[in-house]
């Protein structure tokens, strides 16, 4: 680029070595240093590309002026390239052999030293909400600069990818119809339908569907989605999806794409595939849909062995069909505190969990915790699932998912702290998700994924007959064509085989609590739609920012975005969201509560 014409510039700040000695040169940047040593002067001149030393000692103007300056004012410096004395060469730099003797000097822009908040590239790091109030700042440093520079190559690489594979890029609505797909709508009052919002789109779930009935057999999108859900570091209200939809699939088929798209982000070698797995296998072995499998201390259902316990509280839980887990940390790992396991508990209470017991082993003697409750028989049992020294972990409630939610994270933690997840990456499918969840603030039944979702073909009667208000009915066994991409923890993608059946899209509405009014209300043109020929179809959707995200080895989303949100869902550099102006809500036509 800076060899167009017409550019302030010749070359960048990271750009100049030995080969340039001699040659003039222009360089743009912002003041990164400033030395005077003994009349010397000397500034490190920065862009996102390096640093380069610019001398002074052949500058004919008034060397005055620099003592002024300020770091981050960005200047303008034409001189001839010279070799560093070899007194002051610095390897550790790119440009570290060579400094640039300014003949010329001009300062195009200056910055408020004593407003200066931080500085880009100090040497104490600011705190994140300073980082956020002050983003375009944060941005001047070379590693938020070089993410946004690999989420540009790797966007180019998925659309090459897909074009590869005759996929065709077609850009959805923004401004769409609200409909229930999981978390709660962002939505847009219209000004020219009084009374009647638009919605911003969780994912174009409809929309690719109806791409499919139109006829466009391979669509993908850089697609922005929109969820006004609790927030997290790896979650945000706007995100970006890589959308993929296709007719005539079958589930192995999107896999296969998926591989190969995995494959090529991630630089996978020849012969890479996903493991797999199932959604009851992972609930069991992990507590989660999204296991990090780099590393062991899976999960134990022990249920069943206190039954007969002569420790109340879990005797309890296990007759009363709950969930007893148990994690067994070897001794070779590295020793538990009782500090540390007291704190286990305050990992479990978030996720609805009242604490962590324990007892340990060391040399085939039981000692600490609840050791005085577990006996010989107890003991052998547990000793057949894993042996040797080391810590028994427990978890028991009458709520499954709470088990479930507190071993995982306390797995996760133990990962941590032990550090077992290698410096890999390592990818999963999870498969045969329930199509249906129980909702008991509802009472009814919700889609796991979104209601498109199709059963498969075993359980399409059971889909029909089978009652819709009993939490135990059989279609709480009923498995769905879905599937997960996980990689190290994290859910990269999610996708299924879509209904394209009318009447088992009907059943399925009507499973979901929706009456026939109420249907078509919400999809009518969808249903409609349905009518007129739908070929089979299916797909999967990524989400690019947690892509990014491992790519670049951090753990925090906000890292991958340009202008990310908080945790609250604000934007403390702009100050949004903000309060409608009067005229807006008049033009609008909404009644605006004040808090």
């Amino acid at each position: 680029m800076d060899n167009l014409p017409g550019l302030l510039r010749t070359h960048n700040c990271g750009q100049l070595r030995e080969e340039n000695i001699d040659q003039e040169v222009v360089l743009c940047g912002w003041i990164n240093k400033y030395r005077n040593l003994g009349g010397l002067h000397f500034i490190d001149v920065r862009d996102k590309y390096g640093i380069t030393q610019l001398g002074f000692a052949e500058f004919k103007g008034d060397l005055k002026m620099l003592k002024d300056l300020s770091l981050e004012s960005v200047v303008y410096a034409k001189g001839l390239v010279r070799p560093r004395p070899d007194s002051a060469l610095n390897k550790k730099m790119d440009t570290g052999l060579i400094e640039v003797q300014v003949s010329e000097f001009k300062v195009l822009s200056t910055s408020d030293k004593d407003k200066l908040p931080f500085l880009p590239l100090g040497a104490k790091e600011a705190t994140e909400d300073l980082r956020l109030r002050y983003r375009y700042l944060d941005l001047r440093n070379p590693k938020l600069q070089s993410i946004l520079s690999l989420r540009s190559k790797k966007s180019l690489e998925v659309r090459e990818e897909l074009f590869s594979e005759g996929f065709v890029e077609v850009e959805t609505p923004i401004l769409y119809k609200s409909t229930p797909e999981g978390a709660r709508d962002y939505v847009v009052p219209s000004r020219v339908h009084p009374g009647e919002v638009y919605a911003l789109p969780q994912s174009p779930q409809t929309l690719k569907q109806l791409l499919m009935i139109g006829g466009t057999d391979k669509y993908f999108q850089m697609s922005r989605c929109f969820r006004d859900e609790d927030l997290r570091a790896d979650r945000q209200p706007e995100f970006t999806q890589i959308d993929i939809e296709a007719s005539f699939v079958t589930t192995e088929s999107i896999k296969g794409l998926a591989e190969k798209l995995m494959k090529r982000l991630f630089k996978m070698p020849d012969g890479f595939k996903l493991e797999s797995i199932t959604y009851k296998d992972a609930m069991e072995k992990y507590g989660c849909d999204k296991p990090d499998n780099r590393f062991g201390l899976l999960h134990h259902n022990v249920t069943s062995l206190f039954e007969e316990s002569e420790f109340g509280t879990f005797k309890k839980v296990a007759n009363e069909k709950g969930l007893i887990k148990a994690i067994f940390v070897p001794g070779n790992l590295g020793n538990l505190s009782r500090k540390d396991l007291d704190g286990l508990s305050e990992q479990v209470r978030p996720f609805g969990g009242k604490g962590v017991a324990f007892f340990k082993v060391q040399g085939g003697n039981r000692s600490g915790g609840i050791s005085k409750f577990i006996d010989d028989a107890l003991f052998s049992s547990l000793d057949r699932c894993e042996s040797g020294d080391g810590t028994w972990l427990f978890f028991a409630d009458g709520n499954e998912n709470v088990v479930h939610a507190c071993a995982d994270v306390v797995r996760r933690f133990l990962g941590n702290k032990f550090d077992l997840m290698k410096s890999i990456y390592s990818f999963l499918w999870v498969h045969d998700f329930p199509l249906l969840e129980w909702n008991p603030k509802l009472k009814r039944f919700t889609s796991m994924h979104h209601p498109f979702t199709l059963p498969k073909k075993e359980y399409w009667e059971t889909l029909k007959k089978s009652p819709i208000d009993d939490p135990n009915s059989p279609l709480k066994d009923i498995l769905a064509e879905a599937y997960d991409v996980v990689c190290n923890g994290y859910e990269l993608g999610g996708g299924s085989i879509r209904i394209h059946d009318q009447v088992i899209q009907s059943d399925m509405f009507k499973v979901l609590g929706f009456s026939e009014e109420e249907a078509i209300k919400q999809f009518g043109f969808f249903i409609e739609a349905l009518q007129y020929g739908t070929p089979p179809h299916g797909g999967i959707a990524f989400g690019f920012d947690r892509i990014i995200m491992l790519l670049a080895g951090t753990d925090s989303i906000r890292d991958v975005i340009a202008f990310p949100k908080t945790t609250s869902a604000s934007d403390m550099m702009a100050n949004s969201p903000s309060a409608p102006s009067e005229n807006q809500i008049k033009e609008l036509h909404f009644n605006w509560i004040k808090k």
